[in-house]
C-alpha cells in the first residue's frame, strides 16, 4: 500500500511538471548555449528520504513520500554568462547551522563560478556549476532534457545531498 501511494505521487509530480514545461527543443537549446535561464524547481527529494517520509506521514494531509511538492512556491536558480544565483529551500540533515534567522535553505548569489556543459550521450544536456566565492562548496549538477525538463542535484559541504525536478525558463 505504502508503495502504491508513493507512485501515485511520483506520477502526479511528473505530470504537474509536464504541465508547466516552458521552452521546446529549439528554445532549450538556444538557451543552454548562451547560458542565459532560469531553472525553476516544482519537487524536492531529499537524500534521506526515510526521516522526511516519516515526518511528511505525521502532517495533515501528508502522503509518507520523499518527494516534496514546491508547486506552491517559486524557487529557482537563475544562471547568466556572469552570475549564478540560486534561491532552494532545503529538507535534509545539515551539519552547520546557519547563524542568522533569515540564511535557512540555499541562498546565494555568484559571480565567480566554473560553469561546464556537455551534450548528453543520447540528448540533452549534462551541465556543472561550482560556486567559488560562496561560505559553502556547492556542487549543482543540472540534467536537462530537450524539452526543457530538468533535474537539480545539489551537493554541499555541509549538507546532505537534495535533487530538485522542474523545468527551464529563459530569462526575462
Amino acid at each position: 500500500m505504502n508503495k502504491l501511494k508513493t507512485l501515485y505521487v511520483m506520477a502526479f509530480a511528473l505530470i504537474s511538471i509536464s504541465a508547466t514545461a516552458q521552452t521546446d527543443k529549439a528554445t532549450t537549446t538556444k538557451i543552454v548555449a548562451a547560458k542565459t535561464y532560469t531553472f525553476v524547481a516544482r519537487s524536492a527529494s531529499p537524500l534521506n528520504s526515510s526521516d522526511i517520509s516519516k515526518v511528511m506521514s505525521k502532517m495533515p494531509g501528508g502522503t509518507g513520500s520523499g518527494t516534496i511538492n514546491l508547486n506552491e512556491t517559486y524557487y529557482e536558480v537563475k544562471v547568466s554568462p556572469d552570475s549564478v544565483v540560486a534561491y532552494l529551500p532545503y529538507f535534509g540533515r545539515s551539519f552547520s547551522a546557519p547563524i542568522g534567522q533569515n540564511e535557512g535553505g540555499v541562498k546565494f548569489n555568484s559571480k565567480k563560478f566554473e560553469y561546464k556543459s556537455t551534450k548528453g550521450k543520447k540528448r540533452g544536456w549534462d551541465v556543472i556549476i561550482e560556486p567559488k566565492d560562496v561560505n559553502e562548496n556547492y556542487r549543482l549538477v543540472l540534467n536537462i532534457g530537450d524539452g526543457g525538463y530538468a533535474t537539480l542535484s545539489l551537493n554541499s559541504n555541509v549538507k546532505q545531498s537534495i535533487t530538485y525536478q522542474g523545468y527551464l525558463k529563459e530569462n526575462e
